[in-house]
């Protein structure tokens, strides 16, 4: 029983420390209390994943200070625009509207306007 417990404890501490609280420039999600958020893809060149920008009204000056970061400064990565709108459901969001937005004469990208539940 004791081996069992120690066990647990130990791989629950492992899984915890490993754990990164996401924020955008600086702020954790979890304190973001707007009614509305705006996510737009940040894409990489020659890379499968996709860097999030997450708008909640805040003062931008550098697209770079938008981005969903982990406590790190590193650059989160999701698979795509909608993975990370399913994982902003478990901060209270659910999709509200989408839109393409005109980027150059030939190209466009979506945006997902987010609400609060």
């Amino acid at each position: 029983m004791k081996k069992t417990l120690l066990l647990t404890t130990a791989v629950a501490c492992i899984g915890f420390s490993s754990a990164k609280a996401q924020n955008v420039n600086k702020v954790k999600l979890t304190d973001i209390t707007t009614p509305y958020i705006e996510i737009s893809a940040d894409r990489q060149y020659f890379s499968r994943k996709t860097g999030i920008i997450l708008e909640y009204g805040q003062k931008i000056e550098y697209e770079d200070d938008a981005l969903i970061r982990d406590d790190n400064g590193k650059k989160l990565e999701f698979n795509s625009l909608l993975d990370c709108a399913n994982k902003m459901k478990n901060y209270g969001y659910e999709i509200f509207q989408t839109r393409e937005v005109q980027n150059g004469k030939d190209s466009s990208y979506t945006k997902y306007l987010l609400k609060r539940k």
